[in-house]
């Protein structure tokens, strides 16, 4: 598996001389495989700089997963302009409920007074199928959802091809269980020696005091969870909209001297947008 990130920005997309290092676009990440697929996870504005991309290359055949709801994980889609290519082929999967949520998420967004162009105007071919919340198969990968600790829900994923591991969770609060969601101990169990592990960071410890319930987590709890799951590297993710530059190479310095001091054979590191892994 090849991941991209195209946006690891939380709540709101933000720019400004402070935020050049990790950008300002929020969640999209991008996975292309040993079958040829293109796998997009979320929608978030980073989703209008992939969109360029993939036309540049002239593909037009992606699978889309969504993680939840929330505005920072969808404002991008009506800005994917491949939607407005007819060669364009989309297969949505169902996720990250069952049964018509996703179409109904997705076409909510392309309506009047949301967005001049309606979601029966797109050019492109868009299929729904099923997918969460039972295991699925996109070509030579296996998708395995789980259950989000956030508030109005969401699932996580974990990513297996040859062997390899990936898994991204982001938006889960470690901390407290909220409704749907999960105790630390499944999460804990699910991320077992993976590759890759992408977690939900957005908050430092005295943050989190004022945060609780929020839906999201410490570095330093996503640190913590890495190590006893045996993860080999560790990706600081959804980063506040607030968090500057400097601030957040603060917090990998702080997280890789913890890893250092404490004997982690580990990789933490936070995410950029337009950051490259190979799993």
């Amino acid at each position: 598996m090849l991941i991209k990130c195209w946006g690891s920005r939380g709540s709101i997309p933000v720019s400004g001389k402070n935020y050049i290092k990790y950008g300002g676009d929020t969640t999209c990440m991008e996975i292309r495989t040993r079958s040829n697929d293109i796998i997009i996870i979320d929608a978030g504005t980073g989703i209008r700089r992939l969109g360029n991309q993939l036309i540049e290359e002239k593909k037009y055949h992606y699978n889309i997963i969504f993680t939840h709801a929330h505005w920072d994980h969808l404002i991008g889609f009506p800005f994917f302009k491949p939607l407005f290519i007819k060669e364009t082929e989309i297969d949505i999967y169902r996720c990250p409920f069952p049964k018509q949520y996703a179409e109904k998420m997705i076409t909510k967004l392309l309506e009047p007074p949301n967005f001049p162009k309606k979601y029966n105007e797109l050019n492109a071919t868009i299929r729904y199928i099923d997918g969460c919340p039972n295991q699925f198969e996109i070509g030579s990968v296996t998708v395995i959802p789980i259950r989000l600790s956030h508030p109005n829900g969401g699932c996580g994923y974990k990513f297996i091809e040859d062997g390899k591991t990936f898994v991204f969770l982001t938006d889960n609060e470690l901390g407290f269980v909220h409704s749907g969601g999960l105790e630390r101990s499944a999460y804990l169990e699910f991320s077992v020696n993976a590759d890759l592990l992408i977690h939900d960071a957005e908050y430092t410890p005295l943050e989190y005091k004022k945060q609780i319930e929020w839906g999201h987590s410490t570095y330093i709890d996503a640190l913590d969870l890495a190590h006893e799951a045996g993860v080999k590297k560790l990706g600081l993710f959804h980063i506040n909209q607030e968090r500057t530059d400097s601030e957040m190479d603060q917090i990998e310095k702080d997280c890789q001297q913890i890893s250092k001091d404490q004997g982690y054979n580990m990789d933490c590191f936070a995410v950029a947008w337009d950051m490259i892994f190979e799993v």
